[in-house]
């Protein structure tokens, strides 16, 4: 029997709750007070990173090498339209009544004028595109970030914001897709598109991989939940 499309992001939760209870023995091989369960969280990063090493970087550099610039963007800049919707709703649920109104605009101007988010218009005319979601959501509201947390192919993560994915999944378009083939098409363009923006910013990495990326991450979500007013502790 055929399950609903919604019903993938259940099913994905299960299955990274299976994955977690597999290596709970590697939890207590290495502690800091941010990372708490770095043997854990070292043993999924060696995974992710394998994978991406083989899989999604080469796809990702193959990608920007045969697409042209200006469809790379434009592809880019429907995936960032869509994510708009999630960031609208973030936005009232966080009482940032302007910046709501910023992204209401910029949803409306993109997607008519810009062809469904093809073109970038509403950056054109000033309205700068506001970056939330329900982890950021759940740190205004006063629930602190809880310990880093690396997930299976997600990558850095915290406490807080893992389980806030599942919210931020029903606002994106994956689950109410109901043709599979496409719905994997989009969610593998999509996936690749992000990874192909990420490619220039390895060259920043520097020391140990995983507490480079582990300090930027916890760093970036303190920025993005204070809405910029932290301490540089790192």
């Amino acid at each position: 029997m055929r399950l609903p499309a919604a019903n993938w992001i259940d099913r994905l939760g299960r299955c990274l709750a299976c994955a977690g209870l597999a290596l709970l023995p590697l939890v207590a091989s290495g502690a800091t007070e941010e990372d708490p369960w770095e043997g854990f969280n070292r043993a999924i990063f060696t995974f992710n990173d394998t994978l991406d090493t083989y899989a999604m970087k080469p796809l990702a550099q193959g990608y920007q090498k045969v697409t042209p610039q200006f469809l790379e963007d434009g592809v880019h800049n429907v995936f960032s339209n869509v994510g708009d919707v999630g960031n609208l709703v973030n936005d009232l649920l966080q009482g940032k009544f302007h910046a709501a109104g910023v992204d209401a605009s910029r949803l409306l101007f993109n997607t008519t004028f810009g062809l469904l988010g093809f073109f970038d218009v509403a950056t054109k005319m000033g309205l700068d595109r506001n970056d939330e979601d329900f982890g950021q959501t759940l740190g205004a509201w006063g629930v602190g970030s809880g310990p880093y947390l690396v997930l299976p192919f997600f990558g850095p993560s915290t406490l807080r914001d893992a389980p806030a994915r599942i919210p931020d999944g029903y606002l994106g378009p994956y689950p109410y897709i109901d043709h599979v083939p496409t719905r994997n098409v989009t969610f593998a363009v999509d996936a690749i598109d992000t990874r192909a923006n990420l490619l220039s910013a390895e060259k920043l990495i520097s020391g140990d991989k995983y507490v480079f990326i582990r300090n930027v991450y916890l760093q970036n979500r303190e920025f993005k939940v204070k809405d910029g007013e932290v301490e540089d502790d790192f």
